[in-house]
């Protein structure tokens, strides 16, 4: 009963600092933004604040419990990446391995197109700022759960490891998706291990190459790795979102969560 208390409380914690952090990223967004908006940004906020809920509700019915249980009889049959190293160096491993295999499915899901026709959503939004980070459909999050699955288990990340991974990846998603103009060099500085504001916004462009670009999702170091790293686009020359004829019909709430199921042009 303590353990699950202290697992509640470290929920509720976990909760209240990613409002928190999610608060001051649209205040430092608003104060120093890093491109010029494209519209009234009220509406949008509410919508994409929606899909996050309805997101965020999957989530929490299915992927954590389902992960939770997975890195559980990790730890008990010492199974994984981490278990088979073992140590502080297999926790290590097992969080980079995380890590690493998110940028292979964030790939996947502009490759193949029946897993674009879900994350097609999430770039259609005329803007990239930190509320673009919980738009997604929440099938989406369906979607992506046996991938997850096997994520955890091949890593063998135990409920520690897990939890740190999660608590890392959410708050790098809300960062580097902020329309964030950092201080001085520091947005270069930090890139050089994480996935930053601006490294982020040309993903977000609608030309395919740059788009096909800057797929880490926490660490930076797979883009370097895999030679898909861009830099030096001018951030207000990038146009945000998908093009393609149907991607403006496709932004409000209702014909976002049908737009999946209907036949939508792949960007290659």
């Amino acid at each position: 009963m303590l353990a699950r208390m202290n697992r509640r409380g470290w929920t509720i914690a976990a909760f209240g600092l990613g409002a928190a952090a999610l608060g001051g990223l649209l205040l430092a967004e608003r104060a120093t933004p890093l491109r010029r908006r494209t519209g009234a940004q009220l509406p949008r906020l509410a919508r994409n604040a929606a899909m996050g809920a309805a997101c965020q509700a999957v989530v929490l019915a299915a992927e954590v419990p389902l992960t939770n249980l997975v890195a559980t009889r990790n730890a008990a049959q010492q199974r994984g990446l981490q278990h088979r190293i073992g140590g502080r160096t297999g926790r290590i491993a097992g969080f980079l391995a995380m890590d690493y295999t998110i940028y292979l499915w964030h790939v996947a899901t502009h490759k193949l197109p029946f897993l674009w026709r879900f994350h097609r959503v999430h770039h259609v939004d005329p803007d990239c700022d930190v509320s673009t980070a919980v738009r997604f459909h929440f099938l989406d999050m369906l979607v992506s759960l046996p991938w997850r699955l096997a994520q955890v288990r091949l890593a063998g990340v135990d409920p520690r490891t897990l939890g740190a991974w999660r608590g890392f990846f959410f708050a790098s998603v809300l960062f580097h998706h902020a329309n964030w103009r950092l201080p001085g060099k520091v947005d270069a500085w930090l890139s050089r291990v994480f996935t930053t504001p601006r490294m982020h916004g040309i993903h977000h462009s609608r030309r395919p190459a740059e788009m096909d670009s800057n797929w880490s999702a926490g660490l930076s170091w797979w883009d370097r790795l895999h030679g898909t790293l861009r830099e030096g686009i001018v951030q207000d020359d990038i146009v945000i979102g998908v093009d393609d004829g149907d991607a403006a019909g496709d932004i409000e709430l209702v014909a976002a969560h049908l737009a999946p199921f209907r036949r939508r042009p792949h960007p290659r």
